[in-house]
């Protein structure tokens, strides 16, 4: 069973959830903080969330034999779409690489997975009911597409029982059915992509779906194939 805290107001549940992984914390351990005021995203991005949204972080302990590591992104954002979808219906939900949860092709949430030695914290924020005016890309919210905004404990239940459940997926069978399912819950494929890479290079190519590993393809306009495995993705 997943240990599910919850706090009135805090800087940064990633932050709160390392400190408490170095200091023997383990897996399954689930933060909440009804108001967080330095969430952070992507790139160092701030993400304030207010009442009535979910910031939430949970603590995974790596294993010997896990596969490996940056697969987890992957695990979180399947978990999350499931637990999106059991609250809001037929609405068009998809997942863009490489962590954001889009509703009408317009930026829902996003997960922030960051790590230390066999500790690997994964962040996740839902707009449930309030949407940030002061990101570089639109955002919007349940409450917006007319769903009436669950309340976000209720919300982190879901989420942490899908999570649980495709983390051990991950664990017995593989990056293989979480890659599928990621590329099954993915904008579709031909989507319209600017990447901007780490080192500056931007890319501007259609979206190919995932490798084997989970990197992203983009297709570019001379039909040759780059596989992305770090890189900040704008749909254009």
């Amino acid at each position: 069973m997943p240990d599910i805290r919850t706090v009135a107001e805090t800087g940064s549940t990633n932050d709160d959830v390392m400190a408490l992984a170095r200091e023997g914390a383990g897996e399954g351990l689930w933060l909440r903080a009804e108001v967080q005021r330095a969430g952070r995203g992507r790139q160092g991005r701030a993400w304030i969330a207010p009442p009535g949204n979910l910031s939430a972080s949970t603590l995974v302990r790596l294993r010997k034999d896990d596969p490996p590591a940056p697969g987890l992104a992957l695990v979180a954002a399947v978990a999350l779409e499931e637990a999106a979808r059991g609250w809001s219906g037929e609405a068009p939900l998809a997942l863009k690489w490489p962590n954001d949860l889009l509703l009408g092709g317009v930026k829902l949430a996003g997960i922030l997975l960051e790590r230390e030695s066999n500790a690997v914290v994964a962040g996740f924020g839902v707009n449930l009911a309030h949407a940030p005016a002061d990101i570089d890309r639109p955002a919007t919210t349940l409450a917006a597409a007319g769903i009436a905004p669950p309340p976000p404990d209720l919300f982190l239940g879901d989420l942490a029982e899908a999570f649980a459940r495709w983390l051990a997926r991950w664990r017995n069978a593989g990056p293989t059915p979480v890659i599928a399912r990621w590329r099954e819950r993915a904008h579709a494929v031909g989507t319209a992509l600017r990447v901007a890479m780490p080192g500056g290079e931007v890319l501007d190519g259609l979206f190919d779906g995932l490798d084997d590993q989970g990197a992203l393809r983009l297709r570019m306009p001379g039909g040759e194939i780059v596989c992305v495995s770090a890189g900040d993705v704008f749909l254009i």
